[in-house]
């Protein structure tokens, strides 16, 4: 049975496990390390280190952020991880490991992950959204990824805000429907640094019925589902699912579908309300979605 190491790069933390499976797959081994912020050689080393942990693994399946020139394995432009911009991370690291690698955009792994196995098996057309330090999306056609002209297709991240926003960092929407722009708001209205307000902080204060917090989750759910219906007149899939440590949580589910409820309530009423569920594997959707963009090399 074959043992693929597959690997999440994401802007906090790069998670990791060892994956093995036919038809299904099973995690045998998981953990994650920090982000190399530095360069990319920090960076690299960092992928080849956690390959060296073990000794029976027979390929490398990678998901990161940004555009991925998945034939030849390039990051034309890796998110956050700038340093990575151009470089071909497959090839360098197949000639340091000596075993075959993919490297597949990160939303674009949660998206076949849903669609093989999870929460999309049964639709041809869908949406995914995956909530991170950026929001990525996906956009399956006919069961198939779409990537586009320019392999950016479904970067929701770097969509304008309004027709009033300059081309600039600041208005691109990552910086309202971001996971880490929910943390940040919260911990404005906490009084507490961002890195020290968790998810899991948030979401305890939500489920005991904290009207901030509640305030917060349903001002930054009205802007994810004005996202979403956006989308749904663009793309019209017949269902999003929402992926991301988020998406575990069912209160930011319910409050996503009650802001949609009211959008809908308001529109002509021909126009679809946008369908919406939780990725079935949260967290770990970019890691099963590696594994199978890699059994299709």
């Amino acid at each position: 049975m074959k043992k693929i190491l597959t690997i999440d790069v994401g802007g906090t933390f790069i998670k990791f496990a060892v994956m093995s499976g036919t038809r299904t797959f099973k995690i045998t081994t998981q953990d994650k390390i920090p982000t190399p912020k530095k360069n990319h050689e920090e960076f690299l080393n960092a992928l080849v280190g956690i390959f060296n942990n073990f000794d029976d693994v027979e390929g490398i399946a990678v998901s990161m952020p940004g555009l991925i020139d998945t034939d030849k394995g390039v990051c034309i432009s890796s998110g956050a991880l700038e340093f990575s911009n151009g470089h071909c991370v497959a090839e360098e690291l197949q000639n340091i490991c000596s075993v075959p690698v993919t490297v597949e955009n990160d939303a674009n792994c949660a998206a076949l992950a849903e669609v093989k196995s999870g929460s999309l098996t049964d639709v041809n057309n869908a949406f995914v959204l995956v909530f991170g330090t950026a929001v990525g999306g996906a956009f399956i056609c006919n069961k198939e990824l779409y990537r586009g002209s320019h392999f950016c297709a479904g970067e929701v991240s770097y969509t304008l805000k309004s027709s009033l926003s300059v081309m600039s960092e600041k208005n691109f929407y990552t910086n309202d429907i971001s996971a880490s722009a929910f943390q940040k708001s919260c911990a404005k209205i906490l009084g507490m640094p961002t890195e020290q307000v968790t998810g899991e902080m948030i979401f305890d204060l939500i489920d005991e019925n904290d009207d901030e917090m509640l305030d917060a989750l349903y001002k930054f759910a009205h802007c994810v589902a004005v996202k979403i219906f956006n989308l749904q007149m663009l793309f019209d899939p017949e269902r999003f699912a929402l992926g991301g440590g988020i998406s575990s949580r069912q209160s930011f589910i319910d409050a996503v579908n009650d802001k949609i409820d009211e959008l809908s309530e308001n529109a002509p009423e021909f126009l679809p309300r946008p369908q919406v569920v939780a990725c079935k594997y949260h967290n770990d959707a970019n890691l099963f979605g590696a594994l199978y963009r890699y059994l299709k090399k």
